[in-house]
């Protein structure tokens, strides 16, 4: 329960494949979510994307049969996360999107809400120059499946505040996940290093130097990578991965995360991943 007696409620900006998996990691614990999302078709279809991944999670362990699932209630706008615990932005990787989505919330929310951008590669500080009460905002970089994976990046900007500190750990502690505190900065830690090497295992794939099956192979095999790079690119999603990849190249000047011509070519075709069913590797049917 919170300090007002009411059980708490995180809203969830965004759903998408982020979004509908940061909800369904919170539902899982039995935390009432309210996803939020401008896009009417998106979101008509986001309680069922969301009961499949509570599945897929219960096969695989994540969630226990029987356990509380949280109320779920979708909106189609910011006014619904009035009443909100904490708030988390899962929107598209472009600044300018995120501002201006933080904005909407800030207008909403009580005063000292904790308000969280999730994201890869932006920096929170160049949001926070844009968004009121800069002091209520946090990085948290979810990893996907967030229901899988159970570390994450907490990313504490310049003007990120205790306040907003301690309702991130109260919030972590309420999902089951452990944080990592890191500095600010284009990419943090995760990105800036996996992000640079998927880039650099596609263009060895569009050099002919090697098969996308036995990169991936020798990243397993001789360097205990758990996946693979280009079969983790197609979990990220490639169009996600190139978004990120530019955000970095343009903040930092670093040629190694200009996106190459393999991952430009696949977000071309739309071919992004797991999510589209075909990427690296086919997903589905055959």
């Amino acid at each position: 329960m919170t300090g007002n007696g009411r059980a708490p409620r995180l809203a969830v900006f965004g759903a998408g494949v982020m979004g509908v998996g940061i909800a369904t990691l919170a539902v899982a614990r039995g935390v009432a979510v309210t996803l939020v999302d401008v896009d009417r078709a998106r979101l008509d279809t986001a309680r069922a994307r969301l009961r499949h991944e509570l599945r897929l999670a219960q096969m695989m362990g994540a969630l226990s049969p029987g356990g509380a699932i949280g109320d779920l209630r979708l909106a189609d706008a910011a006014t619904a996360a009035a009443d909100a615990t904490w708030v988390i932005e899962a929107v598209t990787e472009l600044a300018g999107l995120k501002a201006d989505v933080h904005k909407e919330i800030a207008a909403v929310v009580a005063p000292g809400t904790l308000r969280v951008t999730n994201t890869s590669s932006i920096p929170v500080d160049e949001l926070a120059g844009q968004v009121p009460s800069p002091e209520d905002l946090v990085g948290i970089h979810f990893m996907n499946p967030p229901y899988l994976i159970g570390t994450l990046e907490i990313v504490r900007g310049p003007r990120t505040g205790e306040r907003a500190m301690s309702a991130v750990r109260d919030l972590l502690s309420t999902l089951d996940r452990r944080g990592i505190v890191v500095g600010d900065g284009p990419g943090f830690v995760t990105s800036r290093l996996l992000h640079r090497m998927i880039n650099d295992a596609a263009n060895l794939v569009e050099e002919g130097r090697a098969s996308v099956e036995d990169v991936d192979a020798l990243m397993e095999g001789c360097l205990g990578h758990p996946t693979g790079p280009l079969r983790t690119a197609d979990l990220i999603g490639i169009d996600n991965l190139v978004d990120s990849l530019w955000v970095l190249h343009e903040r930092t000047g670093d040629e190694g995360c200009r996106p190459g011509e393999l991952l430009l070519r696949k977000v071309a075709e739309g071919e992004h991943g797991r999510k589209t069913g075909r990427g690296f590797y086919r997903y589905g049917a055959s």
